[in-house]
């Protein structure tokens, strides 16, 4: 532990998951596997070697933003349908895709204002607002590994639920360490092909082995697929995507969002045909899919008998039909839904 300040930046904690190389470190958190010489950062920028001392985290509970949120905005539609989570946004990523919906945080820009909140803190605004959840969300959460590790020890001891929503883009050891303390996630499937994945600064059989992990663990999973022309609007290998997600269950859970030109990609938004034909072919293989970002209600149908169970407006759920287990009350059928 370390409180010193330097260049301006509160340096609160040492990182976890690196190795010394030479006079450089070796960040180990996430398959970039950075090497940080001194005085640097790694390619998330919130990760940074102290001559003499180390990895040190520079994002250490450091906050853009904190707000209320419908848990359906995360998006997690089959878990606890209707309630409301604390959001939590801090700053940094490990990837580096050119449509960014959340640049700024991601990036960070120093012109950024950022505040800090401790855990009790945190947990004490959960319960002053009557909720049961905190997600950390908006930037790449893992790239604060150790905040996030520290929170959610203490949130669960606290009996609230913690959430994540990610890029999956991390190692499996540290992964592992975090999801016994995990209740849901939320990962974003940007594409599915190594090479595009490349390209966007990731890569893609870590983010599958992250999936699989935390299915593996029986955490609460969603899949994101933000549809962006020019980049994943492939059909071939959309229809590969989706024969792989068939293959893990036929219920998980995939929303795919449309895109609106942002950052550094300026193409028209995605259009409603494409949607809608990408969505055929997700409904083929899985039983539960979404479009996101587009206007209109949104229905879970139960996936035996075929009756509404949840409609929602936005992010507004309007109805609510499963009984105390999530099952639908008509058939009885498991739909995968948390309550």
């Amino acid at each position: 532990m370390m409180s010193t300040s330097e260049n301006g930046l509160n340096l609160k904690k040492e990182a976890l998951f690196w190795s010394t190389s030479g006079k450089d470190v070796q960040c180990l958190l996430c398959p970039h596997k950075c090497i940080i010489e001194e005085d640097g950062t790694g390619l998330c920028k919130v990760r940074k070697h102290v001559p003499g001392k180390g990895l040190f985290s520079l994002s250490y509970g450091l906050f853009s933003s904190i707000s209320v949120d419908p848990v359906e905005k995360k998006p997690l539609y089959h878990w606890h349908p209707g309630s409301k989570i604390l959001s939590l946004g801090s700053v940094g990523c490990n990837m580096t895709c050119p449509f960014c919906q959340n640049w700024p945080i991601a990036t960070w820009d120093r012109d950024l204002k950022l505040f800090s909140q401790n855990i009790d803190q945190i947990i004490e605004l959960a319960k002053t607002h009557g909720l049961e959840s905190i997600a950390f969300t908006y930037n790449e959460p893992l790239v604060g590994f150790e905040f996030l590790m520290d929170a959610a020890t203490k949130i669960k001891d606290a009996n609230l639920n913690v959430v994540i929503v990610s890029n999956g883009l991390i190692n499996k050891q540290p992964l592992s360490l975090l999801s016994p303390y995990l209740d849901a996630a939320n990962i974003d499937l940007k594409v599915f092909t190594e090479e595009c994945y490349k390209k966007l600064g990731g890569n893609l059989e870590t983010v599958k082995e992250s999936i699989l992990l935390l299915v593996e663990e029986g955490i609460h999973l969603e899949i994101t697929h933000l549809i962006v022309p020019g980049i994943n609007d492939d059909l071939e290998s959309f229809q590969s995507m989706v024969r792989w997600i068939r293959s893990i269950s036929g219920d998980m859970i995939l929303h795919l969002t449309r895109y609106f030109p942002n950052y550094l990609w300026n193409e028209t938004p995605t259009s409603l045909n494409l949607m809608e034909e990408f969505e055929g072919i997700a409904r083929s293989q899985l039983n539960f899919v979404y479009l996101g970002n587009i206007p209109g209600e949104s229905v879970t149908y139960c996936k035996r008998c075929g009756r509404e169970i949840i409609v929602r407006n936005g992010y507004l759920v309007s109805l609510c039909r499963t009984d105390s287990k999530g099952k639908c009350p008509y058939c009885g059928s498991d739909n995968y839904i948390e309550i």
